[in-house]
């Protein structure tokens, strides 16, 4: 079942998380625009939320489980499909990405997610996962706090080397990777790799 209470009884906080943290928003969508293809591409944000990533990344589609969060991403414009990651209501070879912001923390399933993915991109297409690291100290953070949080209480939350593991698992092949959030760089640092930073964008290509 898709993990949607949190989002439809605080649809409203979560945009709000968004205005009080403004430098660090503005750092993850940097992050998350590095690896976007260019040109004339067609793609799809799978939990695309009230649209605060697809948005100002121009990306017009998008699958949303949670009925309030969905109806404000199409006030945005965004031709939101209900759905799940698992089970994408799209044709196979459709896209050329797939872009998931802090969804795979509510999925039932992580790998079938990806292979949804997969299924829906086309040859030689790619999917950008981003995500906030298990590993970092943010993340640890998280974690330990998840049970006061309105969002984070049903979260699973995974380390870089997880994603990677699980990207693989799907069929996905080369990766890029991003990440930002890195305590005591100067605002909106992004740097290749990870390890250092607390937001994560893995970019992964099918084969």
């Amino acid at each position: 079942m898709p993990k949607i209470d949190a989002f439809e009884n605080n649809s409203d906080a979560y945009d709000e998380w968004f205005d009080k943290n403004s430098a660090a928003y503005a750092a993850e969508l940097k992050a998350v625009r590095q690896l976007l293809p260019s040109g004339d591409v067609q793609g799809m944000e799978v939990g695309v939320g009230s649209g605060k990533f697809a948005v100002p990344l121009g990306i017009k589609v998008g699958v949303e489980p949670s009925p309030q969060m969905a109806a404000k991403a199409k006030q945005q414009g965004i031709d939101v499909h209900p759905g799940i990651a698992e089970k994408l209501p799209f044709a196979t070879e459709q896209f050329d990405f797939v872009l998931m912001v802090t969804t795979i923390c509510f999925v039932d399933d992580a790998v079938q997610s990806f292979c949804e993915a997969l299924r829906v991109l086309k040859s030689g297409g790619s999917i950008i996962v981003a995500y906030v690291d298990k590993a970092s100290d943010l993340g640890q953070k998280y974690l330990l706090n998840r049970e006061k949080s309105k969002f984070y209480q049903q979260a699973t939350f995974y380390s870089t080397a997880e994603v990677l593991g699980h990207l693989q698992s799907a069929g996905f092949g080369a990766t890029e990777i991003r990440q930002t959030l890195i305590p005591a760089a100067p605002e909106q640092t992004v740097k290749d790799g990870y390890g250092d930073g607390a937001f994560v964008v893995v970019k992964a290509y099918k084969k």
